[in-house]
């Protein structure tokens, strides 16, 4: 079974891959679990990833499936390979919902990730002292010691962009880096930041200016994951007041990868994001002066 005892990010891909595949082909799971011969059970499981399949059923069912493509077959047998394995962040599990260990599972495993932001700095860019007093402003009540342990979750997650570990792109509302929400001081060290992270080759931050009319307003907060060699969306985290639920279903995919590129060809390409920014950040240092 996944750790914890629950469906994990990793188990889930590898379970709906098998899913469509079988479906593709018009096999049923009776019909499939004599390929592994397994009960119908475990081929229910599997597919709802409550199990991980050993790597020699993943060939056995993909062979019956009729697929052939290499990088296909690959992709699925690392997912059965690495499904069980203890993420770094499960260190922390006591501490986070599980929908937010979902959301770092999938950053953890994604070669492009895209983000959508019309509130606040994404928790990718985000600096410490920054992170800080909107975690400990939230209007949920958060102990101390507990915003120090989220603190060091998002530090860890930020390791992975640092790193070159993944193709990161983030959109931002211009009120995002033009209406500080945080003290002036440390909304002046976060635009900085936000400069001086865009200038990695790995690295794009867009501005979608105000003047674009509600298309900011028409979608809350949302980030794309994409798990191979080109940027196909496979699975989008939201941001609610409720988590951040994750979704995976092909038409949910195909919206949301639809109205990042909007989003995207709407906002100031990125090197005319970096110069508003150094230009507000002037301002306030010569508010402050």
């Amino acid at each position: 079974m996944p750790a914890g005892g629950r469906p994990t990010v990793r188990s889930r891909r590898l379970g709906t891959a098998l899913r469509q595949y079988r479906l593709a082909t018009k096999l049923d799971q009776p019909q499939a679990a004599e390929v592994i011969a397994s009960s119908q059970a475990r081929v229910s499981r599997l597919e709802t990833g409550h199990v991980t399949a050993r790597v020699i059923e993943v060939r056995l069912l993909l062979d019956a499936y009729g697929v052939t493509d290499p990088e296909a077959r690959a992709k699925l047998e690392e997912l059965a390979k690495h499904s069980k394995e203890q993420g770094w962040w499960l260190e922390h599990a006591a501490h986070l919902r599980p929908d937010y260990l979902d959301h770092i599972a999938l950053e953890d495993d994604a070669t492009y990730i895209r983000e959508w932001q019309p509130v606040l700095v994404p928790g990718l860019l985000q600096t410490p002292a920054y992170a800080e007093e909107i975690t400990a402003g939230s209007p949920n009540y958060i102990a101390p010691d507990r915003v120090a342990q989220l603190l060091k979750v998002r530090e860890a997650r930020q390791s992975k962009i640092e790193e070159g570990g993944a193709t990161y792109s983030a959109i931002l509302w211009e009120s995002v880096v033009a209406r500080p929400l945080v003290r002036v001081e440390i909304h002046r060290e976060q635009l900085a930041a936000i400069l001086e992270i865009a200038q990695r080759k790995n690295v794009t931050v867009q501005v979608l200016p105000s003047s674009t009319g509600v298309l900011g307003a028409v979608t809350s907060a949302f980030s794309t994951f994409s798990f191979d060699s080109e940027p196909v969306v496979e699975a989008v985290a939201l941001e609610n007041l409720r988590g951040t639920p994750v979704l995976e279903g092909s038409e949910d995919l195909t919206a949301y990868a639809n109205m990042y590129d909007l989003l995207r060809s709407s906002a100031l390409a990125p090197d005319a994001s970096a110069r508003l920014i150094r230009s507000l950040l002037r301002s306030l240092k010569e508010d402050a002066s």
